[in-house]
């Protein structure tokens, strides 16, 4: 009995420590524990995102894109953009960037048209989304005429142009320029440096929205030079490739030495300018995205049977031709076309709608006829910008048209930016 109690005594005394030697031991075993459960979960969560990645890299941009591309019908998709196809890996979803509901009623647009080919394309400047990319005509031969480099850029090549007046040659919208003779032709004698009682004076802004040739093509004489053109054309994408989710053609310049044919290029009054729908939306979109021009992109996702993601788009920039006061200035100078120029007619309908009341609204019009006067190239690139500055539209919209003219481009244009805008 003496040694119970003496036993009791003992372990009363020790008790604090006991119980702080347990509290430790178990707050070191729950540490373990815990250290134990966050290894083995790194490790399955390594495992996925290496398989992950390396199924993202078994679908690369190109030719992996393209041949999943190739299966789905562009012009007439479904009012869900999510399509299920065959591909290497089984069966896989691709949903799309486009706004089909827009996409169709492009499409409807086109096919009324009564032109020979058309092409739509528009795109959101902030990231390159592109929203609408449809196409008639050549469909037989799978062509996708907005990818295809092959039609003459006529004064589309004036946004190029006056992008080197105004940041190479240090011009301003409101410079004064001299012409003689009519707007839209450009013979020898109209390019003379020279003042007479025939000399019509208007600003470089107002040329712009005119689309006066001898103005430009003096431009390009007295003030640009072949080397400054050229380097401009290839700041705006012009003999580079444009990387995109299906291939796409080259736009092609190639600048003369002799001063009427660097007048030709200038002004857009030449059929060897080369360039894609695509790649018109694109110079609409540097000049409104404050001079960044991001990388397009169609495919917002492909999945395989499981859900896990094989592609996902990289947003980055793909180029930047000017600075930000230039962009700001070519601006100016688009909004102009559509106030005073050439889309006046077309647009005015537009700006007198109320859902259209802080909506900038800017575009640049050109129309040539092939080499052997045959078809007519009818031309627009155009942007609409609301005021908060996020859901801005680019477009470009080419129409050829035959013996007979079919609607003309900046109505296509017009009733595309009212759909988007309402």
């Amino acid at each position: 009995r003496l040694q119970r109690k003496a036993f009791k005594r003992r372990l009363a005394c020790r008790r604090p420590l006991l119980f702080l030697v347990s509290v430790v031991s178990f707050f070191v075993l729950a540490v373990m524990v815990y250290a134990a459960f966050r290894h083995s979960l790194r490790e399955s969560t390594d495992g996925l995102g290496s398989r992950g990645q390396a199924a993202t890299r078994h679908l690369q941009r190109g030719p992996d894109l393209a041949g999943i591309l190739e299966k789905i019908d562009l012009c007439s998709l479904s009012e869900y953009d999510r399509i299920t196809c065959a591909g290497g890996e089984g069966r896989l979803e691709v949903r799309t960037a486009l706004e089909t509901s827009l996409q169709r009623y492009a499409g409807r647009l086109l096919k009324r048209s009564g032109t020979i080919q058309s092409a739509v394309v528009a795109l959101s400047p902030v990231d390159g989304r592109v929203l609408v990319m449809n196409w008639r005509g050549a469909r037989a031969e799978g062509h996708n005429l907005c990818l295809e480099a092959r039609f003459p850029a006529a004064s589309l090549f004036k946004i190029v142009s006056a992008a080197a007046a105004l940041e190479g040659a240090g011009l301003t919208p409101e410079r004064q320029m001299g012409f003689e003779g009519r707007r839209y032709t450009l013979y020898r004698n109209q390019l003379k440096n020279r003042i007479t009682r025939y000399t019509n004076r208007v600003s470089l802004k107002r040329a712009f929205a005119l689309s006066i040739n001898p103005v430009f093509g003096k431009l390009g004489i007295f003030y640009l030079g072949r080397e400054r053109v050229e380097e401009y054309a290839r700041r705006f994408l012009f003999n580079r490739p444009i990387p995109f989710d299906l291939p796409t053609g080259l736009s092609t310049i190639a600048v003369p030495e002799d001063p009427y044919g660097l007048a030709e290029i200038t002004s857009g009054f030449n059929k060897r300018t080369l360039l894609s729908p695509l790649h018109a939306a694109l110079m609409t979109a540097a000049v409104v995205n404050q001079g960044v021009v991001m990388s397009p992109w169609l495919v917002s996702s492909v999945r395989d049977a499981t859900g896990r993601v094989l592609y996902r788009p990289e947003l980055k920039p793909l180029a930047s031709p000017i600075g930000r006061d230039t962009a700001a200035q070519l601006r100016s100078m688009m909004r102009e076309t559509v106030r005073r120029g050439t889309c006046r007619r077309t647009f005015r309908r537009l700006t007198r709608k109320r859902a259209f009341r802080g909506v900038e609204l800017g575009a640049k019009t050109g129309t040539i006829n092939d080499r052997s006067d045959t078809y007519r190239y009818d031309w627009i690139t155009a942007y609409a910008l609301p005021a908060d500055k996020t859901k801005g539209l680019c477009l470009a919209v080419l129409m050829v048209h035959g013996k007979r003219l079919g609607t003309r481009a900046r109505e296509i244009a017009r009733l595309i930016i009212d759909r988007y805008i309402n």
